[in-house]
C-alpha cells in the first residue's frame, strides 16, 4: 500500500493545526471539536511520549487539553522535514520536525522536536504512537522561528 508524502505531510500539518486553533482559541472549545480534530485520530491505545520523558495516553492528553484551549493566543506550530522512513503493510513510521514558537507550557518556549509516529492506515491515519525528542540545544536556539 503506497501512501503518498504528501498524503502524510497534510495528516500531521491538520493535526498540529487543531493544537495551534485549540492554544489560541481560534476554533470552538467543544467536545465535540476535540472529539473530531483529535481524538477520532488517535488509536484507543495511542501513547504520546513527550521530550522530557512523560508519557500521556489518549485520555490523559484529551484531559490536559480541555482546560487549555484559549491559554496561548500566540502559540505557533510549524512542521518540516516529513519523511516516511518505513512502509510495513498498513503501517508506517514517519519522523518529522516538530517547531513550537511562544509554547508556554515548554522551556524553552521557542523549541524544536524530532518526532516519531506510527501510523495504521485504514480509513485515514490511525495515529498509534509519538515519540518526541528534543533538537539538540545550538539547532533550537538558531531556530528558525519565521513562521
Amino acid at each position: 500500500m503506497a501512501i503518498g508524502g504528501d498524503a502524510v505531510r497534510e495528516e500531521i500539518e491538520a493535526l498540529h493545526r487543531f493544537f495551534v486553533a485549540w492554544f489560541s482559541g481560534a476554533c470552538d472549545n467543544t467536545t465535540d471539536v476535540l472529539e473530531r480534530e483529535l481524538l477520532q485520530r488517535l488509536d484507543r491505545n495511542f501513547m504520546l511520549i513527550q521530550p522530557g520523558g512523560g508519557v500521556l495516553s489518549r485520555e490523559s492528553l484529551s484531559d490536559a487539553l480541555a482546560p487549555a484551549h484559549g491559554a496561548n493566543p500566540d502559540f505557533r506550530i510549524a512542521v518540516r522535514n516529513v519523511h516516511v522512513r518505513f512502509e510495513l503493510g498498513q503501517y508506517l513510521l514517519v519522523t518529522y520536525e516538530e517547531w513550537q514558537r511562544n509554547a508556554r507550557a515548554s522551556t524553552p518556549p521557542d523549541n524544536g522536536r524530532l518526532s516519531s509516529v506510527l501510523f495504521e492506515i485504514a480509513d485515514g491515519f490511525n495515529w498509534l504512537h509519538l515519540q518526541e525528542t528534543w533538537l539538540p540545544e545550538p539547532v533550537m536556539r538558531a531556530g528558525p522561528y519565521d513562521f
